[in-house]
């Protein structure tokens, strides 16, 4: 018999600890890396040379929301994809479970319209095999899928199930409310949940605008359930606020850790928007993470690499003309057909003279921000310059912006798209990155899936902030990537190439590595469209010893699973 299932040869090894690259071979047997020194005699069922190549633990994207997508999906892109070979959903309080048959249709709404995925597409998509959080676990482990998938209990359906209208309505929570829906979270966990999320931010909308049911949620009632929270079984507790009061708001990360030993975990991004007493607000919260470390509270800010990015024009979800009535009057017909009524001069002036009606809250923001639109080329610039912009192009063009806009998105068989960095585009970027008390997340994998595709970000701290501008070394980016967020969930065995640990694993060739720029398939249920991204220089990904992706393409292997609850790190565990 060989040696080993799997050897990989000749490739630059790093691990994830954040130690300096070396030359190693690898031997994986049953899953997980059996040797860092099988020899040159040691015999293995496949060889993969990885000469000139880098080795990496697969990366751990702990900010998903693949809530939906992972019941029918067996391949969670685009960040499997991407090199990530485990990932947390059911962040920010939104999910499907725990959910009665009455209220399918108002979870559908509330997550089509905080995470912008088609109703229609998890209308057809959701099984609905499942109605309490321990069912719905039963379900996700039942579907095989190419990387492992763990789930947070989300504040979100928890409230609906208990509460129905009035939580919906965001009543007050009685003393009942609040028992009952402590038992449902502690099920929750008990049955594999690895924590519990919430959101308490304005721009969290259902499908229909309403407020989602956690918006202002008592503060009370959050420190209560996140009571039932336990430190030692690795649980975490997620938010995303707006930050009205950011001391009161960090209080309940800091109540609920303090009380349990549990992590906390929150969106820090730089809005450039400033605390109370003057001090940027990104810089508060490191500020409040720092003290709250000193006390020996477990509290990290998820830090994105690179501006949230907004994708918009005809082939998107959305556009600043797209709520229009002359143009939803346009609705149904393909691409092709749209554009050559668009470009009718009589259609063109209507719809340049009406308003949106009711349009999704990011054509509200940023409809007439033409300084912040950039067309979208080809490769993608994530930190485009003004003189870029839209505004800054129809100027020089000596026109309104506006018309140039509308002009533009014809172009290409009205495939034209813009780029909008709409947050956290800010020169901070490295600091947040470099601090030691935050994660690198927030890509939303699964979720925006017509507007945003963010899901690259690892790949971008690789290209950008490594290789090209060289503010993080790439021992330390790697470990950001992977060993940094594995350990906030106590994902331990995983994230981390030695001996013993699972064989999750990325061949990277980092010379040639680069994204290439989003494009549109209409590959949901219901034929729902969604970006999608892909990389060059991502050369193979192993999930568990198995090859799933190779050159871009899917091997067919799904060795994904479900994780349920925390992992204890083999080379320790008795």
């Amino acid at each position: 018999m060989p040696d080993f299932d799997l050897l990989i040869t000749g490739g630059t090894l790093i691990d994830g600890s954040g130690g300096e690259p070396r030359r190693c071979d690898i031997g994986i047997r049953d899953g997980r890396v059996a040797s860092l020194n099988p020899g040159d005699d040691a015999t293995a069922g496949r060889r993969i040379d990885a000469s000139g190549r880098l080795v990496t633990p697969g990366f751990v994207d702990v900010h998903t929301h693949y809530d939906g997508q992972a019941t029918w999906d067996k391949h969670l892109a685009p960040s499997s994809n991407l090199g990530a070979t485990t990932v947390v959903m059911g962040n920010c309080g939104v999910g499907f479970a725990p959910c009665r048959a009455s209220d399918h249709e108002t979870l559908i709404e509330l997550m089509e319209g905080v995470e912008e995925i088609p109703g229609t597409a998890l209308a057809e998509g959701l099984p609905w095999n499942w109605e309490t959080f321990p069912q719905y676990l039963d379900a996700l482990d039942g579907m095989p899928r190419d990387i492992d998938v763990a789930a947070l209990v989300p504040h979100g359906p928890v409230r609906v199930f208990v509460m129905g209208e009035r939580g919906i309505r965001r009543e007050p929570a009685t003393a009942e409310d609040i028992a009952a829906m402590q038992r449902i979270i502690a099920e929750g966990l008990a049955a594999g949940g690895v924590g519990l999320s919430t959101s308490r931010t304005l721009v969290h909308r259902s499908a229909s605008g309403e407020h989602v049911p956690t918006y202002h949620a008592a503060t009370d009632e959050l420190k209560q359930l996140g009571a039932v929270l336990q430190g030692e079984r690795g649980h975490v507790f997620q938010l995303i606020s707006d930050w009205e009061d950011p001391d009161s708001e960090f209080d309940i990360l800091r109540t609920i850790s303090r009380a349990t030993g549990a992590r906390g975990t929150f969106t820090l991004l730089d809005l450039g928007n400033k605390a109370p007493d003057g001090t940027p607000m990104w810089r508060y919260h490191l500020n409040n993470i720092e003290s709250a470390q000193a006390q020996g509270l477990d509290i990290r800010g998820q830090v994105l690499s690179r501006p949230v990015g907004m994708l918009m024009g005809h082939p998107a979800s959305m556009s600043p003309f797209s709520r229009r009535p002359t143009f939803t009057r346009l609705e149904g017909l393909s691409l092709a057909d749209k554009a050559a009524e668009l470009a009718k001069p009589d259609v063109r002036a209507r719809v340049l003279g009406e308003a949106n009606v009711n349009p999704h809250i990011f054509v509200q923001i940023f409809e007439k921000r033409y300084d912040t639109m950039y067309p979208l080329e080809e490769p993608i610039n994530y930190l485009p310059a003004p003189h870029d912009s839209v505004a800054a192009r129809a100027a020089a063009a000596g026109r309104d912006p506006q018309e140039w806009l509308y002009d533009y998105f014809l172009g290409n068989g009205g495939t034209n798209l813009i780029y909008i960095p709409a947050t956290n585009f800010t020169a901070n970027i490295p600091s947040l990155l470099r601090h030691p008390y935050t994660v690198a997340a927030l890509g939303d994998g699964g979720a925006h899936v017509g507007s945003i595709c963010d899901t690259s970000a690892n790949i971008f701290l690789l290209t950008k902030w490594v290789k090209e501008r060289g503010e993080v070394g790439l021992p330390a980016a790697i470990h950001m990537l992977t060993r940094q967020p594995a350990e906030l969930y106590s994902l331990l065995d995983r994230g981390l190439i030695a001996e013993g640990m699972l064989a999750d694993l990325n061949i990277i060739d980092f010379r040639t590595l680069a994204l290439r720029t989003p494009h549109i398939v209409a590959d949901l249920p219901a034929g729902g469209r969604r970006f999608v991204q892909d990389a060059a220089g991502l050369e193979v990904t192993i999930k568990a010893g198995e090859v799933i992706f190779q050159q871009g393409a899917h091997t067919g292997a799904l060795p994904g699973k479900l994780l349920r609850g925390n992992r204890p790190d083999p080379r320790t565990a008795t």
